[in-house]
């Protein structure tokens, strides 16, 4: 009965994920969603500034923390192993529903592009970027990478797997695709408002900051010289530049 609590947590936890992860598209390119980036309850500009840069944080605390090999060992001490991913996951995606939920508009216009080819042109690198992050997903392992692997192992009675670490595809190209598609997916927007602005400009300093000084430092210990083998081949994020090859 235990497995299968486990199991059908994990199964809720995935659920969770997707339905953040639709409505975010939903909410930056503001299609068919009760509640998008600029819409909502008007307030202060400093009144939307405020909540907005909070509800961010949280997301970034919460991320940065439970992501840290060392809260990962101290966690796992307390929860069973299998559903350590599930729960990282599910607290995420809440963390985003919450985001969506309480999210102040700062409807001002930093830009507005009204020529159709080019909306139609931002409309499609929007939609790529969200594509390259999916896709991402499914090069490594996108059941592992959402907690599922780790549940139907556990009520399969079958040992723990772990990710394997592979480079091909996108991640000949780029180290973090995943990232890199979020970044391209919050700037592709043809009308960029103030509110669109502070959601794109936090999570991509919260990007930068966290592959670059957390993930990357994580990874190194993790696959030792292959990895760091892989830092000098492959830019972090920025396709064919020498820069992005910094780690």
């Amino acid at each position: 009965m235990k497995k299968v609590l486990i199991f059908l947590y994990g199964i809720l936890s995935y659920v969770v994920f997707l339905v953040s992860f639709l409505y975010a598209i939903g909410f930056l390119g503001k299609l068919l969603v009760p509640k998008h980036v600029n819409s909502g309850r008007e307030t202060s500009l400093t009144e939307a500034i405020v909540v907005n840069v909070l509800l961010l944080s949280l997301f970034a605390i919460q991320h940065t923390i439970m992501a840290r090999p060392t809260f990962k060992k101290w966690w796992t001490k307390i929860v069973s192993p299998a559903i350590e991913r599930s729960t990282f996951v599910l607290l995420a995606s809440l963390i985003l529903l919450l985001i969506y939920w309480q999210w102040r508009p700062m409807p001002d216009a930093i830009w507005d592009v009204q020529n159709e080819t080019a909306v139609l042109i931002i409309n499609i690198v929007f939609w790529l970027g969200w594509v390259i992050v999916l896709l991402s997903t499914f090069m490594i392992n996108h059941f592992h990478l959402f907690g599922l692997d780790q549940v139907y192992n556990k009520l399969k009675n079958r040992p723990p797997t772990g990710l394997v670490f592979k480079e091909h595809f996108l991640y000949k190209i780029v180290r973090h695709p995943i990232m890199l598609g979020f970044i391209i997916a919050f700037w592709a927007t043809p009308e960029m408002t103030q509110g669109h602005l502070l959601f794109a400009v936090m999570t991509t300093l919260y990007i930068y900051v966290g592959v670059k000084y957390y993930e990357e430092r994580d990874l190194k210990k993790e696959l030792g010289d292959a990895y760091v083998s892989y830092q000098k081949r492959v830019p972090m994020l920025l396709p064919f530049l020498k820069l992005g090859k910094k780690s």
